[in-house]
């Protein structure tokens, strides 16, 4: 059963109870994001992220790290272009434990002017990593090409040249700004019981003045096309997609039952056309992302530069067969069954289970169910599906972008195979 309470000061806490676990997750969660950044702090919420590691008035950098992994915990962290989320998973004794110390790491840190420097410098070899991995950065590129010049088209992590203009003044204002109780919700799932946490939460966060937080978004204007992205490369990287659907919207179960049909795993069309029939590629898949007011639905895929055309053409066709001849029962069924399955097996996990509470309230000011979820997914038909492949797969929505030795002349729009 989940259970919600709200501190004075607005924190919300949404909770679970599994009492037949050994361990606990809590999870604090600030919806503040890379999307809110302006253009000169492009990267910084990324950048606070690691800082809140690096000491408190309580606390060294290193006794942050210790306090948890002597107990043979987990701590750890991430960043998203809408929220962010400091996580500890410790034995079930130990929740006190976990909750001083996140408390103590978000509105205790120090941020000093040596720890800001030293940790620009890490995030500036993250950067540098990143860029010289071709089948991560060409999701960027993807991003950054489909919503040119909107926030949601900039790498979370920022730039060397965005993070060179990052100052101590900068940092403390954006904080300030964004980390608040009243923006925030803290989710809790394993051996626990509900009120002790509370009181434990009370106690290390009620004090906190409440403050005022006005995020502000606006969604983003597609751009279709193809652009090309040169480097000597053996692969070609390609992403392939269009527009998607918001979080809100009811389509995110269609969504989710396209997705396992066209590329969610070796079973899908997608990788049993072009790898096992064609073997034109090592890795192909699909995947869709989805956020306030906005998503994106991308295939991707690598392959040898001479076989990128013939691998657009074939996921064209994949993808407006959904469109023009729908779904197989049979294959509706194991999509379901693929998906509600990956469902169910995540509750085996009280890290899945604080991470599904912490998004659900933090998106939509209440937790959806499992079971909600279920009678959604069991209720799509192959009408229902066909109807929205042939309204997300239109061709004048579609983008595409490659990262490798070629030219934009070198690659042509496969859609013309829709009218054939």
């Amino acid at each position: 059963m989940y259970q919600k309470d709200v501190l004075d000061n607005g924190v919300t806490i949404v909770s679970e109870e599994a009492p037949g676990v050994y361990s606990v997750a809590v999870g604090f969660w600030m919806k503040t994001g890379s999307r809110l950044e302006k253009p000169n702090e492009a990267g910084i919420s990324h950048l606070i992220e690691h800082l809140l590691f690096k000491g408190t008035a309580r606390r060294t950098a290193k006794q942050i790290a210790e306090a948890i992994e002597e107990v043979g915990g987990q701590l750890n962290a991430f960043t998203s272009k809408e929220y962010t989320c400091y996580y500890v998973r410790v034995p079930a004794d130990y929740l006190t434990l976990a909750v001083d110390l996140l408390s103590d790491m978000l509105f205790n840190s120090l941020f000093r002017q040596e720890d800001i420097d030293r940790e620009k410098r890490v995030v500036a070899e993250e950067i540098s990593m990143y860029e010289d991995t071709p089948d991560d950065i060409i999701h960027d590129y993807f991003s950054q090409t489909i919503w040119d010049g909107h926030p949601l088209g900039r790498p979370i992590i920022g730039t060397i040249d965005s993070l060179s203009g990052i100052d101590r003044d900068l940092i403390l204002s954006f904080f300030k700004r964004h980390y608040s109780p009243s923006n925030m919700v803290v989710s809790l799932a394993g051996n626990f019981r509900r009120q002790e946490a509370v009181d434990l939460l009370e106690s290390s966060l009620g004090s906190v003045p409440a403050g005022k937080v006005e995020n502000t978004i606006t969604p983003p204007q597609t751009r279709a096309g193809i652009k090309s992205f040169q480097r000597d490369l053996e692969q070609a990287q390609i992403c392939m997609g269009a527009p998607g659907v918001s979080l809100f919207d009811e389509n995110v179960y269609h969504l989710q039952i396209i997705n396992s049909i066209l590329g969610g795993g070796a079973s899908s069309r997608l990788f049993q056309r072009i790898r096992e029939e064609r073997a034109l590629v090592y890795a192909i898949y699909s995947y869709y992302l989805c956020f306030l007011d906005s998503g994106l639905f991308t295939i991707y895929a690598g392959t040898n530069p001479a076989h990128c055309q013939e691998v657009l053409d074939l996921s064209w066709e994949e993808m407006q067969s959904l469109a023009e001849k729908g779904v197989k029962p049979q294959e509706l069924n194991r999509a379901k069954t693929q998906v509600k399955g990956s469902l169910l097996l995540a509750q085996e996990s009280v890290l899945q289970r604080m991470h599904r509470l912490g998004k659900s309230e933090l998106v939509h000011n209440r937790i959806i169910t499992i079971e909600e979820i279920l009678e959604k997914i069991n209720a799509l038909t192959e009408a229902d599906l066909q109807s929205f492949a042939a309204k997300i797969f239109d061709p004048k929505r579609m983008t595409i972008t490659v990262l490798g030795p070629l030219t934009q002349d070198n690659i042509s729009y496969p859609f013309a195979l829709s009218q054939t």
